[in-house]
This record gives C-alpha cells, sequence and structure tokens, in this order.
C-alpha cells in the first residue's frame, strides 16, 4: 500500500498484552452499552420522525417528550404473555430472533470510530478488532441475519410467515451480489479490506470515495435498504400482503427483537457507509486527523485526546445523517412491487455493476501506467469518469425500464393485450 501524504512517524509504544486485553474488554462494554441505547433511542427517533411528517405530536407521555418510551416498551415486551403456535417447531421458532439480532450486534466490532487515543500505556485504536479482513467478516456476518428471517418463517407453520422467509432469502440473494460487487472497486483503490486502510486511503487521495465511486455509494445505498428490510424493499413483511410476514406467529421480546436486528442492521450500515465512502472519522479540509496506527508507530498527524473527540463527534454526524435518510425514505416512498425489486436486482443492478467495474478498473490501470500519483487529481480523474457513468445510469439506462409505475404498467399489459388479440384474429381468418 501506498504510504500517507504525510511521513512523519510517532513512536508511540505498542499496549503490552495485559493492557491490551483490559482495554479491549472496556471498548466492547462500552460500544455493546452505546449501540444498545441506540438502537432504543432510534425506535422513539423513527416514531417522532414519522409523527412530523404525518403532522401528528408522536409518543409525549412517558418522560420528558417521551424520552423514556423506549424503556417503557422494553418493560412492555418483557412482561407480556407469550405465545407459541401449537404447529410451530419450537427449536427453531425461539432460535430464530437470536440468529436474526447476533450477527447484527458483532459487526459494530471492527468499525473504527474515531482516530487513535494516545495513553499513558501507548496508543489505542478506537475499533475493537481490527481484523485484517475487514470488510469481508463484515459483509459474511452481516449475511447471515437472513437466516434468522428464514427460519423464524419456516418453523411458525404459518404460510405467510413462510412467503415472508422466503421473500427475504430471495431479495438477500438479489442483493448481496450488486452490494458484494459494487465493494470492488473499494478494494482496487484501497488494496486493502482492512476498515481503517479505507480510511487512511481516502485521507491520502483529499477526497471522500462518494465521490470518485459515485456508483458504487449508489449502488451500496441501494443494496442497504434491501439488505435491512426497510421500505421501499419491506417484501418480507408486507402488512398489506402477509399480514406481517415472518414474524406474524412472534409475539413478547422474541417479536421485539427482530425489531432491535432491524435497527442494529440499519446502524451497521449506516457506519459502514461513512467509513466506506465518506471518510469515516475523518474531518474534511484538515489534515490534522490523517494518522493511521502501524504497530507501535502512528504515521501522519499527532494523536491527542481531543482530536479523538472530534473525529468520534464527526463520525457520529455522518453516521446519523444516513439514519435520517433511512427514516424519510420509509415514510416518503411507497412499497416497490415483488417484480419491481426482482428486476431492478438482476436485470438492472447486476449487469450494470459488472460494466462499472470493468470501468473503473480499467481506468486505475491507465491512471497508473500515465504516471499519476495516487492523489487529489487520480481522484479528480475517476470522479469525472464516474460522474459520466452515474448519468448514463439514472437518465439513459432505467427510463421506462424498471422503476415504472402502476399505471405504466397496466397500459404495457393492455397494449400487449391488445397486440394478442389482433394477432389471433389475423390467425382465426387466415384459418377460416
Amino acid at each position: 500500500m501506498r504510504t500517507m501524504q504525510a511521513e512523519t512517524i510517532h513512536p508511540t509504544g505498542e499496549l503490552s498484552a495485559t493492557a491490551f486485553v483490559i482495554i479491549s474488554v472496556i471498548k466492547l462494554l462500552v460500544v455493546f452499552l452505546v449501540v444498545l441505547v441506540t438502537v432504543a433511542m432510534l425506535t422513539l427517533l423513527e416514531r417522532k420522525i414519522s409523527a412530523w411528517m404525518q403532522d401528528r405530536i408522536g409518543p409525549n407521555r412517558v418522560g420528558p417528550g417521551g424520552l423514556a418510551q423506549p424503556l417503557a416498551d422494553g418493560a412492555k415486551n418483557i412482561l407480556k404473555e407469550e405465545s407459541t403456535p401449537g404447529q410451530a417447531h419450537r427449536v427453531f421458532f425461539t432460535l430464530a430472533p437470536m440468529l436474526a439480532i447476533i450477527p447484527a450486534m458483532v459487526t459494530f466490532g471492527i468499525i473504527p470510530f474515531a482516530s487513535p487515543l494516545p495513553t499513558p500505556w501507548g496508543v489505542v485504536p478506537m475499533v475493537i478488532a481490527d481484523v485484517p479482513i475487514g470488510i469481508l467478516f463484515l459483509l459474511a456476518f452481516s449475511s447471515l441475519g437472513v437466516y434468522g428471517i428464514v427460519i423464524a418463517g419456516w418453523a411458525s407453520s404459518n404460510k405467510y410467515a413462510l412467503l415472508g422467509g422466503l421473500r427475504a432469502g430471495a431479495q438477500m440473494l438479489s442483493y448481496e451480489i450488486a452490494l458484494g460487487m459494487s465493494l470492488l472497486s473499494v478494494f482496487f483503490l484501497v488494496g486493502n479490506v482492512r476498515l481503517t486502510e479505507v480510511v487512511a486511503r481516502q485521507q491520502e487521495m483529499g477526497l471522500w470515495f462518494a465521490l470518485p465511486l459515485s456508483i458504487s455509494f449508489l449502488f451500496f445505498w441501494i443494496s442497504a435498504f434491501a439488505e435491512t428490510n426497510r421500505l421501499p424493499f419491506d417484501l418480507p413483511e408486507a402488512e398489506s400482503e402477509l399480514v406481517t410476514g415472518y414474524h406474524t406467529e412472534y409475539s413478547s421480546m422474541k417479536f421485539s427483537m427482530f425489531f432491535i436486528a432491524e435497527y442494529a442492521h440499519m446502524l451497521t450500515i449506516s457506519m459502514l457507509m461513512a467509513t466506506l465512502f465518506l471518510g469515516g472519522w475523518d474531518i474534511p479540509g484538515w489534515a490534522g486527523d490523517n494518522m493511521v496506527v502501524r504497530g507501535a508507530e502512528v504515521i501522519g498527524a499527532s494523536p491527542a485526546v481531543w482530536k479523538t473527540i472530534l473525529t468520534l463527534i464527526m463520525f457520529g454526524m455522518k453516521t446519523f445523517f444516513f439514519i435520517i435518510v433511512f427514516m424519510l425514505v420509509r415514510w416518503t416512498v411507497p412499497r416497490f412491487r415483488y417484480d419491481q425489486v426482482m428486476d431492478l436486482g438482476w436485470k438492472l443492478m447486476l449487469p450494470t455493476a459488472l460494466a462499472f467495474v470493468t470501468v473503473t478498473a480499467a481506468t486505475i490501470l491507465a491512471l497508473d501506467l500515465a504516471g499519476i500519483p495516487y492523489g487529489f487529481v487520480f481522484g479528480f480523474v475517476l470522479t469525472v469518469v464516474n460522474g459520466i457513468m452515474l448519468f448514463g445510469f439514472l437518465w439513459l439506462v432505467d427510463r421506462g425500464r424498471t422503476l415504472i409505475g402502476g399505471y405504466q404498467m397496466e397500459e404495457r399489459r393492455a397494449r400487449a393485450r391488445a397486440i394478442a388479440r389482433f394477432h389471433k384474429e389475423e390467425f382465426d381468418v387466415g384459418a377460416g
């Protein structure tokens, strides 16, 4: 990997084995508690946003301004009587909510959320586990969440729940490919799957990857909606067709665990998009946070506690932006039909992603052969190329092909029926 522009090396000392274990446990506990509280408050935030958009008051009875509403909801779900269908497979019926929530909680561990923190015992990376397989680990574990949904649908012995589980599996397969393809271009630029290196490479370029890899950013964002089963991709639940889908037969805390998993997945995806495409904890226009930990050394700017706090705030703002967009889309865009969802994933996003990967790889190779160093100019050229491809995707490829309204679809079907009747009449006349 190319080194960062600032070659200053700051020896900070490596953590001892004891200090590493203690600090890792502290980080694990703090992040786990913060994530649980955040997920609980996200449910309140979405209810407040939906009330604001629909000109309602929203929850305001429990606590000041309704802030204690998530606590009341949790107590209600814990104390509520639980029912299990008589024909359900009890072992898998109980296991399914756990399989849905565990992957959502595990994936937080590899996302860097701030710049390195200097301590008397050595520098501490602000990530629970900076594993070398990074993004691959996250994709593998986040994909396991669909097993909980599929098993919940099958174990409920309910046809609506089963259909919801099957839809979740089909939807995951359809968009997991496009999501993985959208990350290939990130690998091309970074040369590594470690998330801390992704942040460092964006700092080195001077551009967040949302610009030079704008199509990857768009495809990843669309796939994220499908992966989290949120509107307009909530086909596995679809209350107008499947009652409530895969969790139709669930009640009490088991029912609540599916929603905790959904919001945890949304938080994970938001943090991941902020890391991959918006520079992670990078503060734009400032080189004071451009640093990366290499063993007992920090390369780049010098670490400081106040820098860690500032970058943590910046990372939280970027994550919060994506969460707000998730919620605004849910209460704005209507649900797609099932054929639209499948067409978008297989007929449009997959071939476009393949073409995009080819063009991006060719552009990077051409820039390397031309001797253009990795930096702002390198990223600017990629931004122009991606902008042209993004224009073609949005305004040329998809016009009248996939994302069309119900009236247009009925109009096309009526035209097809009229043509079929015309040919049938011609055949009857010729046969007579």
